[in-house]
């Protein structure tokens, strides 16, 4: 039997948002034990200019509690 974990993060990139996805997912990697899942509850973009010059993601990462 094991217990799992949800904690809320936030990552941007200013390429796209898959590539924070994918930084937010190796950061949360790199402090939690055995992450499992992530799910992204919101996507939104910062503009300057006219311009999106950041993606941003929020994410609920889920990592199982270990003994």
């Amino acid at each position: 039997m094991s217990v799992a974990k949800v904690t809320e993060i936030i990552a941007s990139s200013p390429k796209s948002f898959e590539d924070a996805i994918t930084v937010g997912i190796q950061r949360a990697h790199e402090t939690l034990t055995n992450v499992r899942g992530a799910w992204i509850a919101e996507q939104k973009v910062k503009v300057e200019k006219g311009k999106i010059t950041e993606f941003r993601v929020t994410m609920r990462v889920t990592f199982v509690l270990t003994d």
